[in-house]
This record gives structure tokens, sequence and C-alpha cells, in this order.
């Protein structure tokens, strides 16, 4: 079954949420919050978005955030993989920590922006961890009623758009309490949250995205082809396109980037990738998920990496 298409575009209002495989928990200790509050502050300079809200809760967590640029998968790719290492280094575990992709709800900011901010700072009182969302530790609500602009969460933008002071903000969060999933009443096909008008427009911007996207992938598939990736590959780090597809040793560093960059860039599919260099499907998402690990920690590597993408023109 293929995956739903995600709406890549600046300037879009997300509501995201994250949950542990099996509904287990992420976050068992005061350290892996701050852990991936971390991650979180690191993604967000990298990426360069707007952070409006987040709560961390035991199982799962929430952010709600403004795309200033097309990359919101890479940013929650970036952001889940990172945190995953962290957690199955320092617990000694291999394998999925998220249940699945992170769902994404595209918000109508207009109409719901200041609503979810309230849902998302309710969501430990509502859990009955805490009996006021000021108690809660993990959460931004801290951040708007003590006027923190300073920090992770960008709240000067928050309240230059829905113009309301710290106290009248204090009071809008208590009195939806005991107004339980209102928020979403209004949500259509489960991840656009807007009004009529909202909806259409960004279906149509979802329809011209996809149009764009199956021409680009073809475009990919067809220009680029997959030898011509490997040969490059070779050539930079001096080995031959056979050793590549065909060593086994450890570790073979350019095997595993012309692996990841045959997925990223050249249109095959896993099973096809995993049938040149004689692995299978699954090998090739987990080779490709250890290079976009490394690569976020090793600048060079990441440059080698952009410079061969950049000689493709992708």
């Amino acid at each position: 079954m293929p995956r739903p298409y995600r709406l890549q575009a600046e300037g879009v209002l997300y509501h995201i949420t994250s949950r542990g495989d099996d509904r287990k928990k992420i976050f068992l200790n005061e350290t892996d919050c701050r852990k991936f509050l971390e991650y979180l502050k690191a993604v967000k300079e990298k990426f360069k978005f707007f952070l409006y809200a987040y709560c961390l809760m035991g199982n799962h967590y929430h952010l709600l955030l403004e795309t200033t640029q097309p990359n919101i998968s890479r940013l929650m790719q970036s952001l889940n993989t990172a945190y995953t290492v962290y957690y199955n280094t320092k617990r000694k575990h291999c394998g999925h920590l998220f249940q699945g992709r992170y769902k994404s709800i595209v918000v109508d900011k207009d109409s719901y922006f200041l609503e979810l901010t309230r849902y998302i700072h309710l969501n430990p009182v509502r859990a009955k961890i805490v009996d006021g969302p000021g108690k809660f530790k993990w959460s931004s609500y801290n951040d708007y009623i003590n006027m923190n602009t300073a920090g992770l969460v960008d709240t000067a933008e928050a309240f230059r758009y829905f113009d309301l002071s710290a106290e009248q903000y204090k009071e809008f969060v208590l009195s939806g309490i005991n107004n339980k999933g209102i928020v979403f009443k209004d949500i259509y096909a489960g991840f656009i949250l807007g009004k009529e008008k909202f909806v259409k427009d960004t279906l149509s911007a979802m329809k011209a995205k996809m149009e764009n996207s199956e021409f680009s992938y073809k475009k990919s598939a067809c220009g680029i082809e997959p030898d011509s990736i490997l040969h490059k590959v070779a050539s930079c780090w001096r080995v031959s396109p056979e050793i590549l597809l065909k060593s086994k040793r450890k570790p073979l560093l350019a095997r595993k980037i012309a692996v990841y960059l045959l997925k990223r860039i050249s249109g095959l599919t896993n099973e096809q990738i995993g049938a040149k260099f004689e692995i299978t499907y699954s090998a090739v998402s987990k080779i490709a998920q250890d290079v976009e690990r490394r690569r976020i920690k090793d600048k060079k590597m990441a440059k080698d990496i952009d410079n061969i993408i950049s000689h493709f023109k992708v």
C-alpha cells in the first residue's frame, strides 16, 4: 500500500504527533526529555522552521510548527532518527522506536492556531498527570506564561499573531480544560484542519505538488542512470563500481553511500536497489537510515554526498 502524500511547502502550519512503537514509552526519564529537546533545537537551527508549541508525553509527543522551506519530511526524519539512535544506544536496543511514520495535520492558521496551542498544552492535564498545565515541565506552556522569547519556542511570533497578553492566554487555556477533542471536529480526511475554503485550497496545492513530483520522479528515474551514480561514487572514493556492488567487507562506507544515493535520487525501488547490491530490500532501508544518521553528525560526509547530488543537478 503506497504511503499517503504529504504536502511539502513553505509557510505551512503542521500539528505533528509521533508515538512509541506498540504505544510503548519513548521518554523514560528527564534525561530523555532534555536530550529530545536538544535534538529538536539542533533540527530547528538546521531546517529553519518556527516552533510554536510542544509537549512531551510518556509514549508520544506533540509539535506545532511552521515551515519556512518545503522540508517537513526531512526535518522530521532527522529528528526521529537522531532521537532513536540516542535511545537505542543508551539502552542497547535495536529496531524501531516510533510506531510507523509520524502523523502530520496541515492546519488553517487563521482559524486553529490559537486553539491548537491550548490543546497541546492541556495534554498532561487531560491525561491526569498534573492538575494544571503550569505544573508540567515538558511542554511550552510556561514559555507562554512567562513570555520567554529567548528559548526554543517562538513565543514572540505567536503572541504577535493572536494578540493576547500572557494573562489572557492563561485564562484562555484554563477555560478549555473540559472541551476535550473539540479542536478536531473540522478535520478533513484525517490530515487537514480548517474551514471549507482552506481545505479546498490545500487540496488544490497538493494536487499541483503531486503532479510536479510525479514529473520530477519520472525525470529522475529516466534521466539519472543508476550506473552513473555508481561510477560517480566509485570515482570519489577511488574504488571500482564492481567493488561497490559486490564487496561485503566491513566497513565499506562508499558502498553504503552508493545504496543511499540510489535510494534517494535514482527512482529505483528498495527491491530493485537490493537486487543490484545482492541484499534484501529491508537492508536497503537500514543502510539508508544509517547513512542519514551519520550524515547529520559528519560534516565532511554531508559535503561529499551533497557534492555528488549537485553533480546530477537534483
